[in-house]
């Protein structure tokens, strides 16, 4: 679908759009979140992308990578020594959320430039930091995350694949599932087990690798989703060497480093604007009297205000360099029911005539995305246990 096909896209940047009171935003991201709305206006003005639902998993354009990194837009929290922006994790909040509001084709560097960076910042070593970090920030250099395995999804601490010593270095056996974008990306920071399964401590004994997806033993093979994408992908590991410069923190304390790392991956405002988009489709088509209005669209609002709320306060956490594992365990089980409820609002008008045809696109879309909003990231089952055993409750 086309943007101009879309009615109102062009104005689309400041339509319903979740924004914060003067007294909790200061001038600076004021001025910041409208920078990105004039930047996001342009692009559709121009045809620059067309907006989607659940656009950071699955609209890839490396292209529009490119131009958000010529405005500074990537690698914000990286220092400026290693060729970033050294901007705050508040500042970089504003940015993707309003990038993620609008459907804007954001995932080719996601991954890279969500959790990756932070990671190589906290574990990584100097020389691994100068050799990936500047690539970063340029959207020059992409991340793959090897964590799920087909015996171990959201518990991690089951995962089976193997780190061997060798001369010089590691070598590593085993399959990761569930690998967005692994064929387009040039590095995947896999998760391993280099020490047997300790029955006391499941957790012990992992280790986190930098692998070079082009590394001989490396096989990719796609998962093509119901609708027709690609975007997923099982990676087999058949003894692939990673030197020894490309352990990436300590090992046996790849556990630590992933739990630090889910903090990034879930908590941000990905977790609960996949579906916003179709959101403002359908306040649009109530305002223009295409569809009934209804009531309860206005909840939809309030739940996405309190996420957008609740995020920020895990960024500012992570700004301040406290854990936040299960406070973004809270938001992701909260933010993505949320995404999946507005799929299946949408749902009650499409059996009837007359729906516009982006809130049809849209529902459509968001409809066969929905079953993977609570998978991905952890299950909100897995989720529930976390929050349960951080509130202390069980």
């Amino acid at each position: 679908m086309k943007s101009e096909d879309r009615p109102g896209d062009v104005g689309r940047a400041d339509v319903g759009r979740p924004v914060l009171p003067p007294t909790v935003e200061d001038e600076r991201l004021r001025a910041l979140r409208a920078r990105v709305r004039t930047f996001v206006r342009h692009e559709l003005e121009t045809g620059g992308f067309t907006p989607t639902v659940d656009s950071w998993m699955s609209a890839w354009d490396i292209g529009f990578t490119r131009r958000l990194a010529a405005q500074g837009w990537l690698g914000m929290t990286i220092p400026t020594e290693y060729g970033g922006h050294g901007r705050t994790f508040l500042e970089r909040f504003v940015v993707t959320e309003e990038l993620l509001a609008a459907g804007a084709p954001v995932t080719a560097h996601w991954f890279a430039d969500r959790q990756v960076a932070p990671s190589l910042l906290k574990f990584g070593t100097e020389e691994q930091k100068r050799e990936f970090l500047p690539g970063i920030a340029r959207g020059e250099v992409l991340f793959a995350i090897g964590m799920s395995e087909p015996e171990s999804g959201s518990d991690l601490a089951g995962v089976g694949t193997k780190a061997s010593r060798a001369e010089g270095g590691w070598t590593i056996t085993g399959t990761k599932v569930w690998t967005t974008n692994a064929h387009r990306a040039d590095h995947m920071i896999a998760l391993a087990r280099t020490a047997p399964v300790d029955a006391g401590d499941r957790h012990a004994g992992l280790s986190q690798f930098i692998v070079d997806l082009r590394s001989p033993g490396v096989e990719i093979r796609p998962i093509v989703s119901m609708n027709g994408e690609h975007h997923f992908n099982e990676v087999f590991l058949g003894d692939v060497f990673v030197p020894d410069g490309k352990v990436l923190g300590a090992i046996g304390d790849g556990w630590h480093q992933v739990t630090s790392e889910l903090a990034f991956e879930r908590s941000g405002p990905e977790r609960f604007l996949s579906t916003y988009l179709l959101l403002e489709d359908l306040t649009e088509a109530m305002r223009r009297g295409q569809l009934p209005a209804d009531p309860r669209l206005g909840r939809f609002f309030a739940r996405i205000a309190g996420l957008h709320r609740m995020s920020l306060a895990v960024a500012g956490a992570l700004e301040r360099g406290e854990r936040a594992d299960v406070a973004a365990a809270v938001v992701k089980a909260l933010g993505t029911r949320t995404e999946g409820d507005i799929a299946e609002y949408a749902a009650m008008f499409l059996g009837g005539g007359g729906v516009p045809a982006p809130v049809r696109d849209a529902a459509d879309a968001a409809l066969l995305a929905r079953p993977g909003f609570t998978i991905r990231g952890g299950t909100n089952e897995i989720l529930h246990g976390v929050i349960a055993r951080g509130l202390g409750l069980r």
